[in-house]
């Protein structure tokens, strides 16, 4: 059974909704073009629960927002601002901020009372941009681009050349780095002109949230909370791979997609590292 069949069987609605055209020469359907009809049905579930969402508790608290393009600039412009907001992604809703201010990141930390040594990932908009804040050049051609956008962090060297901030996971010489595949956060990501940080939007050590309900008690320490409805990927997060080691990988965290993550990076011939 390939792998395609597999993620099919696992999620039937994926099957009725992508016909496959052409499959790459390697054999596999990298995530962008697989989940181009769960995107849809994302989408339009989304829509659906962002209509149904109380107005009235919307202007009472005056920082719910749908994650719509229409309300884009305005997180930009929060982001810019050293805010935090709360995003939905294609896997679970996350506080964000730009990575590069460091004033925003401590509000992070502080928000979910996280110990600062606990590392955050960065979220771009595009894969074209991961080069830019970590290194690269060992891996296969095309490799990021069938494993992002999707549901998986990658882990890579930061390097002498990263434009990150030296004050986000200081003492740390990887980043966790996600292109999720949502069109919201991407939007805001490619606006901001940064990095974002991401991570779950929670408290240290509680269950992810697949709904802003689930952080109902931490609205109040963001500038927006943007509603995208429930999530339907459950509460696993992403794939978490480590690729620092060229020719070499290993699962940090199994996460919501490790089979297929698997399947790939073994396409392109890597190996598990022990």
């Amino acid at each position: 059974m390939n792998i395609s069949t597999r993620f099919g069987a696992k999620l039937p609605l994926l099957s009725n909704l992508v016909p496959i055209r052409e499959v790459p020469k390697l054999g596999f359907l990298p995530f962008s073009h697989r989940k181009r009809g769960f995107r849809s049905g994302f989408s339009k579930k989304m829509a659906l629960n962002v209509e149904k969402f109380d107005v009235g508790v919307e202007n009472q608290l005056g920082l719910i927002r749908s994650a719509t393009e229409s309300n884009a600039d305005e997180a930009i412009e929060a982001l810019k601002a050293g805010k935090v907001i709360a995003v939905p992604t294609d896997t679970l809703y996350g506080f964000a901020c730009d990575a590069c201010s460091s004033k925003a990141v401590n509000r992070i930390y502080d928000i979910k009372g996280r110990k600062h040594t606990s590392p955050l990932a960065i979220c771009v908009g595009d894969v074209s941009d991961i080069e830019h804040f970590a290194v690269t050049d060992h891996l296969p051609h095309g490799l990021l681009n069938s494993l992002l956008p999707g549901p998986v962090t990658i882990v890579l060297g930061r390097g002498e050349s990263s434009i990150l901030e030296k004050s986000l996971n200081p003492g740390s010489d990887s980043i966790g780095v996600r292109v999720p595949d949502s069109d919201f956060i991407r939007i805001i990501a490619r606006g901001s002109g940064s990095a974002l940080a991401l991570t779950s939007a929670n408290l240290s050590g509680q269950p992810s949230s697949v709904s802003i309900k689930d952080f109902e008690n931490l609205w109040e320490h963001c500038a927006y909370v943007y509603e995208g409805g429930v999530l339907p990927a459950g509460r696993a997060g992403s794939t978490v791979v480590d690729l620092t080691k060229p020719g070499k990988y290993r699962i940090l965290r199994p996460g919501s997609a490790k089979e297929e993550t698997v399947a790939i990076l073994e396409n392109y011939s890597l190996l598990e590292k022990c």
